[in-house]
Parts: C-alpha cells; structure tokens; sequence
C-alpha cells in the first residue's frame, strides 16, 4: 500500500494516531481532576501534540494529570519522529516510482535528502532501507533531546525545582523544544525565565536544530564528524538552501521585531538595549515554528503581528518538525522570479541548476497554504466576530504548526476548535502529501500540444 499510495498512507496513519490519542485524553485518568475531558478539548489537544503544533485550549500546566502529561509527551514524540520521517518515505517512494532520470524533481517535503546531490549519492539514498532511517532519525532524536535535558535541568534546580520534578520538566521542555512543539509544563509557562538568556539560549538551540530538519543534521554530522572535510567536502543544495533562507529569515525577523516593538512600552520599550535585541531574536526564532514565546502578541503593534505571520506561514526546514510550506518553498520561488527577471531559463543557486519540475510543487503548496489560511480565517472570523489580524495569527500559527497563541484557541467555542484543530492536520499532513502526490504525478507524454501564452501580470 506504500508504493501504492503514500499520501493515503500518511493521512491514515495521522489520523489514526489523532483518534487513538483523542480517545485516551478523554479519559477520566488523563486529567488532574479525574473529570471526563470535553470532546472538542481532547481532540485539540491530540491534534496540536500529533502535528507538534503547540495551540492549547486548557492550561497544560494544570489541566493534565501526570498520565495525560505522559500520553502529550508521547504524542509529540512520536509526531515529531513520524513528521521527520514520513516525508523521507514518501520522498524514497517517490524516488523508486520516478526512477533515476527523475530523483531530483521533488522537492519541498519530499525529497529534501537528494535535492543538490550527484546521481550517484540520490541513488544510494533512494535504494536505502526505511528501517534505517527511522533509526537514524529516532537516534537523533534522543540525542539532541538529552542533551537539551542536561542543559536545561540544572537551570530549574537553581529556580527550586527538586531533582525528579526538575528533570521531567526539563525532558519535556527539551522535548517540546527539538519538536518545536511549544507546550510548556511549567506553572506560569515561561514568564517567569522572560529574561533568561541561559535557558531562552538552550531552547532556541533546540528549536532551530528540529526546523532545519534531519536531513540538514544529517548532512551536517557527515560534514562535520563522520568523515571528515575529506570524504564531504561541500554540503548539498538543500542543506545550503535551508540553512542560508533559515538565517535569512530569522536575521529580517529579528531586524523587524526589534524595530517595530522597541518603544512598545508593553513589549520591548521597558527593556535595555541588550534584553530588547536578545528578545527579539528568541522571538524570531520561534516564528521558525517553535511556540515557545516570552511576548504576549496581543501587546504587539499590528505591524509585528504581520510580520510574524509572514515569518510563521514559511515556517521552516523540510522534512522537519516545523510547519509552514518551508523555507526551500520559498527560496525556490524567489530564484525562479529571480531567473525570470534576469532572462534565465534555469533556476540556479550554488554552482547548481534546479529543475523547473521543483518550481510546479512550490506553486502547488504556496496555493494549498493560503487557500487553508484563507478558508479558516474566514469562517472563524465569521463565527467569533474577532479582528482580522487576531484571527489570522490564529490561523497562520495552526497552519505553521507553531504554537504562538493570541488566546484565541482557549476563548473560541467548539465549533472554531474543530476549524483550527483541522488546520493542524491539514497544515501538517497536507503540504507533505501534496507535495509527494505533486512529485509522483510528474511524467512523460508521447506529445505535447501546441503552445499559446496566456497574459499574465
């Protein structure tokens, strides 16, 4: 059913996992109360922990119990190994029904391990074993994790938190953070470490290392230690077009954030000079998808919130834990405007061409996402007669699988829970499938039909 459907196969195995977890949220055992969560609370909840988005609709702190703590971190950890390996099996997928001539027309969510590779190199990774890369994958994983833990612990034993409590705290914190998940266990979420460079250092570290996604750590680990400068000696296209769009994007956030709230007397205007420029690029890193936020957005200017919607709807790596339709998506389509301008018939970046088949799956998730987005905004605006810039960051963060939160999700009433809560998994799920479903539908006709050019622009 795999090689004959993946994109079946994703949404099945996605929801599933929603279902079952809605199911064991629901249950009496799961909150701190022994009450019976409501339906609509226990489906969102399930849905932001599967697709790692962060949105809650009940204090996490203290609605759960330590089981239904237990079942969240599970779902996390569980969405965040399925997200970053699920696109890699479509992608293999993909890659066995293209065949050889075609490894390198998908990209997005679906072939970001071959994109930039030599013919050789995209071959062995497309004839690899699925079971070796979810071990390398959960490897990593677990790896990254506890070491975020052990940096993260001390710093909440120093806050007062005995050893156990400190450690569980700091697992989920660590968690949540490589998942770019953004649920925070803690009473009082993060307010009380707002300033905390230390702490606010170790989770953006964690958060940008799940956005830029395994194949990026991957590709770095070969480069770095597993050879040696000398058996790589250059990264691949993707890993360069991901790292180089990430840092761009979060330099023109923080640049944007600083600007636009440094004399907001409610945000960054009661700061120093230093504080204001280390909160402003926290914040530009949790646009990447990661949630964890120190700022209240409905004390931001408008202007900051659009701009961190902009940043959110990008989102971050393929084949990462973040959400959005990807910083590759967008790079691809600033280079084909880029050779448009320039008269160019290829797409070229780094000493490397790029297929024009990569340009029609951009197009096709660019579209997917703002069609959601705008369907969404739409119907929640129209049933909570909320001003457009509340909602929209509501949704692009669900979309994005972000997490920042105006307060939306826990005012809304069911109905706008169950329209967030399926822009989750359609902001999740659907740019991953789409993508693939976009790849595998790229073949060869024995004719072609005679050429006419609309006008356009």
């Amino acid at each position: 059913m795999i090689h004959s459907s993946p994109a079946r196969v994703a949404l099945l195995v996605f929801t599933g996992l929603i279902l079952v977890w809605t199911a064991l949220l629901s249950l009496p055992i799961a909150s701190s109360t022994r009450e019976v969560t409501p339906l609509a609370d226990a489906l969102f909840t399930a849905v932001s922990a599967i697709c790692v988005t962060g949105l809650a609709t009940v204090d996490m702190a203290t609605h759960w119990s330590f089981f239904g703590e237990l079942l969240i971190l599970a779902g996390l950890q569980i969405g965040g190994i399925g997200v970053l390996t699920l696109a890699s099996i479509l992608g293999l997928t993909v890659t066995r029904r293209l065949g050889l001539r075609s490894r390198l027309l998908a990209a997005g969510d679906t072939n970001p391990m071959r994109m930039g590779r030599d013919v050789s190199e995209s071959q062995a990774v497309g004839l690899g074993e699925i079971g070796g890369l979810l071990a390398a994958v959960a490897t990593s994983l677990v790896v990254i994790e506890l070491a975020l833990t052990a940096f993260i612990t001390p710093r909440l034993i120093a806050e007062g938190y005995t050893f156990w409590p400190a450690l569980w705290n700091g697992f989920y914190l660590a968690a949540s953070a490589f998942t770019n998940t953004g649920f925070v266990p803690l009473p009082g979420g993060l307010e009380p470490f707002a300033t905390d460079m230390y702490l606010l250092t170790v989770l953006a570290v964690g958060v940008f290392l799940g956005s830029i996604g395994f194949p990026v750590i991957f590709a770095l680990y070969r480069y770095v230690v597993g050879g040696g400068w000398r058996a790589h000696k250059r990264l691949g296209l993707h890993a360069k077009l991901t790292l180089t769009t990430t840092l761009i994007f979060v330099i023109f956030g923080w640049i944007a954030i600083a600007g636009l709230e440094f004399n907001n007397p409610l945000t960054l205007g009661s700061q120093g000079l230093g504080d204001t420029l280390f909160s402003s690029v926290y914040m530009s890193v949790m646009t990447r998808s990661g949630g964890l936020g120190v700022m209240d957005p409905t004390e931001m200017q408008g202007s900051t919130l659009l701009v961190i919607d902009m940043l959110m709807f990008v989102g971050g790596g393929s084949a990462s834990t973040a959400g959005g339709i990807k910083v590759t998506t967008i790079a691809v389509l600033f280079l084909a405007a880029y050779a448009e301008a320039r008269g160019y018939k290829d797409m070229q970046a780094f000493d490397r061409r790029i297929p024009n088949e990569v340009l029609r799956v951009a197009v096709s998730v660019l579209i997917w996402g703002a069609t959601i987005v705008l369907a969404a905004s739409v119907a929640i605006m129209h049933l909570t007669g909320k001003p457009l810039d509340i909602v929209l960051f509501e949704v692009i963060s669900a979309f994005g699988t972000c997490g920042l939160s105006t307060g939306l999700s826990a005012e809304i009433d069911d109905p706008g829970k169950y329209i967030l809560a399926a822009t989750m998994w359609a902001g999740r799920v659907g740019t991953v499938t789409l993508a693939a479903a976009v790849a595998a539908t790229s073949r060869s006709r024995m004719f072609r039909l005679p050429e006419e050019r609309p006008i356009v622009g």
